[in-house]
């Protein structure tokens, strides 16, 4: 929201538009909220207040909605509501919950409708506005009507291919703390396929909520006039490496769709290194607006014209134990240790092979080492 990699002071997307006499309109999670805690609350989070000329909390019962209730790495169904994993347990993770209902009872569902309530007032109003809808599905608890699990049978789900020896040539801080041993889900696997079912269960009813808000800007007529971007903050890990959750740098975690509708642009896809931190650069090109100063993000707009086009030569993740720098090749992963990863992203895309050690790449890697060096300063 800073177009910043690691904060700051700098201005928001919200506070430059608003300046620039836009309204600014959040519903949902945008900046950081516990979830589920600030769900089930209705409370604000990490929210940054001037960012807004009006915001709207979305409040659910998450892992208490009255239904089938799993912890999977526990192996406990039952549909009593006492007991259940929820803020801040160690196990609330590995939730699911499928319920007879429509959805209406959601938070996601409840965002889709507020802002196609918005909508509709924006299209009376007849002034710029920036919309920023934030959808919590496919972030645990997994919880969604049953006929959206009924789409997924569990015992359907193919499980992550993983070598025996694949932790062998990772550094201790590559290897994530959230792994199927330690949270006893290897005992399960039938249990893994369910935490699949459940994900893809719940990216199926919030992707529904999405196309109700496009179809009502179309129905509006704004599709004409709006930009339109989707994205998300983070990717997951579902058994990929016996990992899962995020907090570390493997491709699962750190790549993302991007979705991006520009009236003024083609259809396209486009294979471009990009970053989360251009998007607020390429929402003020394509509104006219000048980039603030302390933006590091550089506008998309080169892409959206022309999908082939380089905007940048690698992207840059963050966790507590180290730093990855992505190229259109190779993922290069620096420690706080001093340990390093190197994979071949076009030879091996699931990274099984550390290359860091290897004699045969120690050109590319002392050349991708100083490239990490000069970016980061």
């Amino acid at each position: 929201m800073r177009g910043r990699r690691q904060g700051g002071k700098g201005i928001t997307w919200g506070e430059h538009f608003r300046k620039n006499g836009f309204s600014s309109t959040r519903v949902g999670k945008i900046f950081h909220m516990r979830v589920p805690g600030d769900i089930i609350a209705g409370t604000d989070g990490a929210d940054v207040a001037a960012c807004w000329s009006a915001k709207y909390n979305m409040p659910g019962k998450e892992a208490h909605t009255p239904g089938n209730y799993a912890c999977l790495n526990l192996n406990k169904f039952t549909t009593k509501l006492e007991g259940r994993q929820s803020t801040k347990m160690p196990f609330r993770m590995f939730v699911t919950v499928d319920y007879v209902g429509d959805g209406s009872d959601q938070p996601d569902w409840k965002a889709a409708t507020k802002s196609i309530e918005l909508l509709k007032e924006f299209k009376k109003d007849d002034k710029p506005f920036f919309l920023a809808t934030g959808l919590v599905r496919p972030h645990y608890p997994n919880v969604a009507p049953e006929q959206y699990f009924a789409r997924y049978p569990y015992k359907e789900m193919p499980l992550p291919y993983v070598p025996s020896d694949d932790w062998d040539d990772m550094p201790k801080s590559a290897v994530s703390h959230s792994n199927s041993k330690q949270y006893g889900i290897d005992k399960y696997p039938d249990n893994q396929k369910r935490m699949w079912a459940g994900y893809l269960a719940t990216v199926t009813f919030m992707d529904e909520q999405v196309g109700r808000i496009l179809k009502t800007l179309k129905e509006l007529g704004l599709d004409r006039e709006t930009a339109v971007f989707f994205t998300s903050d983070h990717g997951y890990l579902l058994g990929e490496h016996h990992f899962w959750q995020k907090g570390n740098l493997r491709e699962e975690v750190t790549r993302v769709p991007l979705i991006m509708k520009v009236p003024t642009s083609q259809p396209g896809s486009s294979s471009s290194i990009v970053e989360l931190i251009d998007l607020f650069p390429t929402a003020c090109e394509a509104t006219g607006l000048t980039i603030p100063k302390g933006v590091e993000g550089k506008s998309l707009f080169p892409v959206l014209e022309n999908p082939k086009t380089t905007v940048k030569e690698a992207a840059f993740s963050f966790v507590s134990k180290g730093t990855s720098m992505r190229t259109s090749q190779w993922a290069y992963m620096k420690y706080g240790d001093g340990s390093e990863e190197l994979y071949d992203m076009k030879k091996d895309s699931k990274q099984f092979v550390n290359l860091a050690q290897s004699a045969g790449h120690a050109k590319v890697l002392a050349s991708l080492r100083n490239q990490f060096k000069n970016a980061r300063k």
